[in-house]
């Protein structure tokens, strides 16, 4: 092994940023199912009531963009930590810095 991939195995970042990953690939899947609950709920009150919930979609919001959050993260596309570790998205979600450089490195092709 040469030691740019010893020194890679050794970094604690890296290490620490896999146990956050780790962390993150759970808390999707809670996030998930708590999502599609609320999809479910909210199909069946438009189908009995004709109206939906304003609650349940400003927490669908959250919820879906919570979920982009911990993709962006766990995709190396953002440094940003997402709740339990960072606070609580609000509204819509906001194009990661990263993503952005890498959109302007590739128009500058």
């Amino acid at each position: 092994m040469n030691n740019d991939v010893k020194d890679n195995l050794k970094s604690q970042s890296t290490w620490k940023r896999g146990l956050y990953m780790l962390l993150c690939a759970i808390f999707y899947t809670l996030a998930e199912i708590v999502l599609f609950t609320v999809i479910i709920f909210q199909f069946l009150l438009k189908l009995f009531s004709g109206e939906t919930n304003e609650r349940l979609r400003k927490l669908g919001q959250g919820l879906s963009t919570y979920i982009y959050q911990i993709l962006q993260f766990m995709n190396f596309n953002s440094e940003y930590l997402p709740y339990p570790f960072g606070a609580w998205p609000k509204g819509e979600p906001k194009p990661s810095k990263l993503a952005d450089q890498s959109a302007a490195g590739d128009s500058a092709k």
